[in-house]
């Protein structure tokens, strides 16, 4: 009879634990797409021209940005073992509002909203050794159990040999979660490629919207798609380190 109360006792532990896991609150504090295609395969002449391409008007990724948007809060937050704070008690706090983060270029030709765009009312907050804007954030939403960040960038690779082959676009979504203490607890960087394509001329890929736009979409559709299957069992791991 003794072990048979046993059974009991560990369901009661069970629903607490889920009820607890549920009641832990995150605050989602960046939210963007950055436009500056990472180039490093291709050398100089692909650097100069992807940095035009991020001031091209033609190169508006911020449909991209609110369908990936859409989905992250309809979809996979869903399979979150905590609780996300309101957008709106993030964007319309007076504190958040006002914070000026570090290591964020405001003006010059290396001004980060010339490349980055944020879902509206969203801090540009870019990922720092020391983590000191989330700890200052975290002192904002100090009712949250944590903060996180979430964003997309894209990368121009190569399948083929010497000046040969075809490119691809490669995208990647980075979320990363950080604890009531400041320390990231959790990091992820999934990763899918386009399935559409375009030649190489002479070795250099042809930087222009028209061109590259259809293959950042095509990869943040698979990219998308991936993580509808894959979010659950990733972000559990996070969970027991809040």
């Amino acid at each position: 009879m003794k072990k048979l109360s046993i059974f009991p006792a560990l369901f009661l532990i069970v629903l607490i634990n889920i009820g607890y896991a549920q009641n832990k609150k995150i605050a989602v504090v960046t939210f963007f797409i950055n436009k500056q295609i990472d180039v490093t395969e291709f050398g100089g002449v692909a650097y100069l021209a992807v940095t035009k391409l991020s001031d091209d008007p033609n190169f508006n990724l911020a449909p991209l940005l609110k369908s990936f948007h859409a989905q992250f809060f309809d979809d996979y937050s869903k399979s979150f073992p905590f609780q996300l704070l309101s957008e709106t008690q993030v964007i319309n706090n007076d504190a958040y509002k006002a914070f000026v983060p570090v290591g964020v270029a405001d003006n010059g030709v290396l001004k980060a909203s010339n490349y980055i765009t944020t879902v509206d009312g969203y801090k540009i907050i870019l990922p720092l050794v020391g983590h000191d804007n989330e700890k200052a954030l975290l002192k904002i939403f100090n009712e949250s159990d944590g903060v996180m960040d979430v964003s997309i960038d894209f990368k121009l690779i190569k399948i083929g040999l010497a000046g040969m082959g075809i490119i691809k676009v490669d995208a990647f979504a980075n979320i990363a979660l950080f604890n009531k203490n400041g320390d990231r607890v959790f990091s992820l960087k999934e990763d899918a490629k386009s399935k559409s394509t375009n030649a190489l001329i002479g070795g250099v890929p042809v930087m222009t919207a028209d061109k590259i736009m259809p293959m950042c979409e095509s990869a943040l559709n698979e990219l998308m798609t991936q993580l509808q299957k894959d979010m659950p069992k990733l972000i559990k791991k996070a969970d027991a380190k809040l």
